[in-house]
């Protein structure tokens, strides 16, 4: 017969809650995640705003700020856009923040040291529902998780074939003892009842004393009454053993009878080993906040057709010294701004099949590697697409290139990045907070649309850049193509 584990339905409610609990920290730990990404997203958005809008504010020029407007409010991200003169007059109202509320940044717009206007942004508010719909794999997983720790637990608790037969021998020991005593009071009471009511009691106790059972007679009737309850006794012991998987006495019961058979705490402890490892596997999440003082920025062909296996090395190896060449020279010029000093190169970068990484590193707390890492992802995008586009036109070998920029703790992931969803002339940005507000004067990015990774949510795109970043790499790019042809 198969008995349960004992306290099984509260094992059950622990493992519900266990559950519960996890789920909603990981409700919560996204919650925020996603937070502070569109706080981020929405100030870079309210800044290019005012930048694409200052000449427009100071006209009031209604129409071109609605059109202005219109663009911004088309992100799935955004509720409501309000845009106001300097007399706090609404000028142009777009979206529709009473029906979904969230958080509102508000930024005043100013043309020298006057004010001109103010623009207040409002991003809709994160729904549970969504997070839970984009966590649905790890929701899942975890629940199979836990329901497999409840049926290991019932299989492995459930109590042995030697607890059981010293449970069985306890009580029927238990009701044997129970009987006997029963036995004699059922015999010595109707000698008691006599003796009370007749007053020939003592005549009758001297002259018959087969009346009161002998020792004999006791011991007859205790093996009888053994073999005749036997199938009573294995009934109760059935009830005893459900009423012990309910209250959890079983193991007391056990104890009391036969300390060698019983199951002692470290019975337990391997479930609890099993829980708590458990509970303990998670996710490697990023951090916004970790800090970071180099910067990687590795550079690949975008090889659809697996094109540079199928090449000769004959004509392979010159293209990949060009690239390098290319990537040296490069990396030479930029260095040598004014705005990027303080900055250095770990290493000497080269090409091979898989491209190229250069390591650059911060010398002062002062030096913006950051920008130096986008700023060189983006040239080297510049001067391939000339090289590209000059190969093509002379029938010549060559790729298309992509950059990724991250810290150095992330380089990993990058590689990844650029592998799964990185595209033709395109610059994905991998970086913490403080390195994506050192470049937020200078450039412009979103993000990717539809991630699924959790790297994918905090991956940022490369969109475009100031008029005096854009002219900075322009006289960058010459410099190189003049250094080339010397």
């Amino acid at each position: 017969m198969m008995y349960l584990a004992p306290r099984q339905g509260l094992f059950a409610i622990i493992v519900l809650v266990s559950f519960c609990l996890q789920t909603l920290l990981l409700i919560i730990s996204t919650d925020q995640q996603l937070s502070n990404s569109r706080a981020l997203k929405g100030e870079q958005m309210v800044a290019q705003l005012i930048d694409e809008a200052r000449l427009s504010l100071e006209n009031k020029d209604r129409v071109s700020l609605s059109v202005i407007a219109n663009r911004y409010t088309s992100e799935q991200d955004v509720a409501r856009l309000v845009i106001k003169d300097n007399d706090d007059t609404i000028l142009v109202p777009v979206g529709n923040a009473p029906m979904q509320q969230g958080d509102t940044i508000e930024q005043i717009a100013t043309k020298g040291d006057a004010v001109i206007g103010s623009v207040a942004l409002t991003l809709k508010d994160i729904s549970k529902g969504e997070i839970i719909t984009m966590q649905w794999p790890f929701v899942i997983g975890s629940l199979f998780l836990h329901l497999l720790l409840w049926v290991a637990y019932g299989y492995i608790a459930r109590p042995t074939k030697a607890q059981i037969n010293a449970l069985s021998h306890k009580i029927d020991d238990i009701h044997r003892q129970k009987y006997v005593n029963d036995t004699v009071r059922r015999t010595r009471q109707p000698s008691d009842d006599f003796n009370d009511h007749d007053p020939r009691s003592e005549k009758i106790d001297s002259t018959d004393k087969s009346m009161i059972p002998s020792h004999s007679a006791v011991t007859k009737a205790e093996s009888t009454g053994a073999a005749i309850n036997t199938a009573v006794i294995h009934n109760e012991l059935n009830a005893y053993l459900k009423s012990q998987q309910s209250g959890g006495g079983l193991e007391e019961s056990v104890a009391s009878s036969d300390k060698d058979q019983v199951p002692d705490a470290a019975t337990a402890d391997p479930l609890a080993s099993i829980g708590s490892a458990t509970q303990k596997a998670n996710s490697n999440k990023l951090s916004a906040a970790r800090s970071f003082d180099s910067v990687s920025v590795q550079i690949k062909f975008h090889d659809e057709y697996k094109m540079m296996e199928r090449l000769a090395p004959e004509m392979r190896m010159p293209y990949l010294a060009l690239c390098t060449q290319l990537l040296d020279q490069a990396l030479s010029e930029l260095l040598q701004q004014p705005l990027l000093l303080g900055v250095s190169a770990t290493n000497k970068p080269y090409f091979d099949e898989n491209g190229a990484q250069v390591i650059l590193k911060a010398d002062n707390s002062h030096a913006k590697v950051a920008l130096a890492g986008v700023m060189l992802g983006k040239l080297y995008l510049m001067l391939n697409k000339i090289i590209h586009d000059k190969h093509i036109e002379l029938a010549r070998f060559a790729l298309p290139a992509k950059a990724g920029v991250s810290d150095s703790a992330q380089s990993d992931a990058m590689t990844q990045l650029l592998k799964s969803v990185g595209k033709k002339e395109q610059m994905l940005i991998l970086l913490p907070s403080a390195a994506l507000r050192q470049i937020a004067n200078h450039v412009q990015v979103h993000n990717l649309s539809r991630p699924t990774t959790v790297y994918e949510r905090e991956c940022a795109v490369f969109e475009g850049a100031n008029d005096a970043m854009i002219q900075r790499l322009a006289d960058v790019r010459n410099a190189v193509l003049m250094t080339g042809n010397e």
